[in-house]
């Protein structure tokens, strides 16, 4: 689903923002920290139990968005990044509790290429089907 770029991208980066939706569907979205695996995002916190984005997908919401971007540039501008839909689950190990985010949706800009193309937006867009 991943290009190489993106794949690298990702990997220089250590925040993204992490959108989960409540049960009374008000929406949330928190900077996270994140390990990505080339395939999956796996987030994890101090007590991420106590938090909106983990009580979110454990009362079933399980459709989350995640992005990751930056500024390659001020001068000129130049923005880059990545969008991801996908679901969330919720892992245990070694007593702890992570969130891991199997993606399904991709968008990336001036990632692996320009951002803007004679003044109109470029942007990549790939979709994985989960079972």
């Amino acid at each position: 689903m991943f290009t190489e770029k993106e794949i690298a991208y990702i990997n220089s980066q250590h925040l993204a923002r992490l959108a989960t939706v409540s049960k009374t569907l008000q929406t949330d979205v928190a900077p996270v920290g994140f390990r990505f695996d080339n395939e999956k995002f796996f987030i994890n916190g101090f007590d991420i139990t106590k938090t909106f984005k983990y009580k979110n997908i454990k009362a079933g919401n399980e459709l989350v968005s995640l992005v990751i971007d930056d500024l390659a540039s001020v001068q000129p501008w130049q923005a880059r990044g990545i969008k991801i839909h996908g679901k969330a689950e919720i892992m245990m190990s070694n007593g702890r509790a992570s969130l891991v985010i199997h993606p399904q949706r991709l968008w990336s800009w001036g990632v692996d290429g320009e951002a803007f193309k004679d003044g109109k937006p470029v942007s990549r867009k790939a979709y994985q089907i989960l079972a």
